[in-house]
């Protein structure tokens, strides 16, 4: 498809072509397996797998949720080849339903876009932080990760808004990276250590350090709520492959190009996140070790490897999330823009305007701050905690929440459509069917449970209750869904209609 197509197919969506269109197919596939990045999640929510479920919830559970979240994928992959615009799954919603649909599907997807983007870039400054302790007297303080948070958003933005042709080329480098950094990692992982586990020990071996049942790995507690919130894991890596969507209005031939990265983003993410995860785990000797830093992924490294290949591991992480972050700020901001487009946030027309270079400063600045604002409970921690604070993981939570649940609107619409939906030259035939309604009860699942307490200590009434071990995910969600839910029946849904046209008639062939 040229770029005349393209724009063409874009007229028909009710969308002039504003976004340069500069990206290849790679460039796409390239965008989500960056935000993906295993070289991030595995590395900074290991620990809570580790923790909630041990062993078992890394070997088995990561094949187990990966292949759950590549239907989820092959849901949406059929959705952006019907529809390549920058909205997305909002736009998805808005069209196969009613504006109310895309109203909420638009602020749950906003949202969880600007809280993988927060709990990325302060997984990097929290590595970063480790990996300066490791070369020089720097002290590593949760001061200073946050204030590392603060200048490696303020870097995303800049290169997003000054850079857009070399975002591209960044996001190719970065595909490489995260491959040929994920193959150093476990090369150093197999062969430096002095011994490894047991297959026994990698594939059945189990551990409850949650405080929850007693830290017994037997019995309902363990199987149906300890267990289950390990799966975090894999669910928070492998997300945010919606960018696809997002920056379909920037890529050549997006019907095919946009619906192939996205599944593929996945697929390919799953094996080298897995490879990578049972790495770690036959390199984790020291249980015990592991155990006294809360699960803490570097406890490996320092404890298996001399110290300049545990620093060479720190600093491959951390180069990985970095260009993820940045693909995460390109991504949420596109969103931002298409959503502003379309009138749904305050102040839209200042953030759906593009500068000279086609780009979309105020919306990439707007939302890298709401990302710092939300992480600034991370800042606090109760004594003797771990280098990762429960803050993370409830942000981590948030990111989760917002990004399914906006996936499952347009996938529920979607089945409720039938045979009446119009595909794209990418579709899943009938299997659309079984496929949408696995992805929808998936969803729901993992929703329940990533608002649920990650310790005893996050209990109301719990006699070691502390403020700082509590997931405030549901207090969040809770209170946006219910701002969104009331902005809605008192004043949006009289003037807002979904999608809006930009183009008055079709261009010229």
């Amino acid at each position: 498809m040229t770029t005349e197509e393209d724009s063409r197919r874009l007229a028909e969506l009710g969308y002039r072509q504003e976004l340069a269109r500069t990206w290849s197919g790679f460039s796409n596939f390239a965008i989500s397996f960056s935000i993906i990045s295993i070289l991030a999640g595995c590395f900074t929510t290991f620990g809570q797998a580790w923790n909630n479920g041990g062993p078992i919830a890394i070997s088995w559970g990561w094949p187990l949720i990966s292949l759950f979240i590549l239907i989820i994928g092959l849901c949406l992959s059929e959705l952006v080849s019907a529809y390549p615009t920058a909205g997305g799954i909002y736009w998805w919603a808005a069209t196969m339903g009613k504006p109310i649909h895309g109203w909420f599907t638009g602020w749950l997807n906003l949202i969880g876009l600007v809280a993988v983007t927060a709990s990325v870039d302060y997984g990097c400054a929290t590595f970063l932080n480790i990996t300066l302790s490791r070369l020089f007297d720097w002290e590593g303080t949760l001061t200073q990760a946050f204030l590392l948070f603060v200048i490696i958003l303020v870097l995303h933005a800049l290169i997003n808004i000054y850079s857009h042709r070399l975002i591209s080329l960044l996001q190719n480098i970065s595909v490489w990276w995260h491959v040929a950094g994920a193959a150093v990692v476990i090369g150093i992982l197999a062969f430096a250590p002095t011994k490894h586990q047991t297959l026994g020990f990698v594939f059945t071996d189990t551990i409850n350090n949650s405080g929850f049942g007693d830290h017994t790995t037997s019995g309902a507690t363990f199987w149906l709520y300890v267990l289950p919130l390990g799966f975090l894991l894999t669910q928070y890596t492998i997300t945010g492959f919606d960018a696809c969507a997002h920056v379909s209005e920037e890529t050549q031939g997006a019907a095919t190009s946009a619906a192939r990265g996205l599944w593929q983003s996945i697929f390919y993410s799953a094996i080298g996140g897995w490879l990578l995860l049972l790495a770690f785990l036959f390199a984790a000797t020291n249980v015990d070790e592991i155990n006294k830093q809360g699960g803490f992924v570097g406890a490996i490294f320092t404890t298996a490897l001399s110290s300049p290949l545990a620093t060479t591991i720190f600093a491959i992480s951390t180069i990985g999330q970095f260009f993820c972050g940045m693909s995460c700020v390109t991504s949420m901001s596109r969103m931002t823009y298409a959503f502003s487009r379309d009138g749904a946030v305050p102040g839209w027309r200042l953030w759906s305007k593009v500068d000279k270079n086609r780009t979309p400063v105020n919306a990439i600045l707007a939302g890298s701050a709401v990302a710092a604002l939300i992480t600034l409970p991370a800042l606090y921690a109760p004594p003797g905690a771990t280098p990762t604070p429960v803050a993370f993981y409830a942000v981590v939570s948030i990111a989760v929440i917002g990004l399914y649940l906006a996936f499952l609107i347009p996938i529920w619409l979607r089945l409720r459509m039938g045979d009446s939906f119009k595909p794209g030259p990418w579709t899943l035939g009938k299997k659309y069917r079984v496929m949408g309604w696995i992805s929808c009860v998936e969803i729901v699942i993992i929703s329940i449970y990533f608002i649920m307490p990650l310790s005893p200590a996050g209990v109301p009434g719990n006699k070691e209750f502390a403020w700082t071990s509590v997931n405030y995910a549901p207090i969040a969600v809770g209170a946006v869904l219910i701002g969104i839910a009331l902005w809605w029946l008192l004043s949006a849904r009289h003037w807002f209609t979904g999608p809006r046209r930009t183009v008055d008639e079709l261009p010229v062939k």
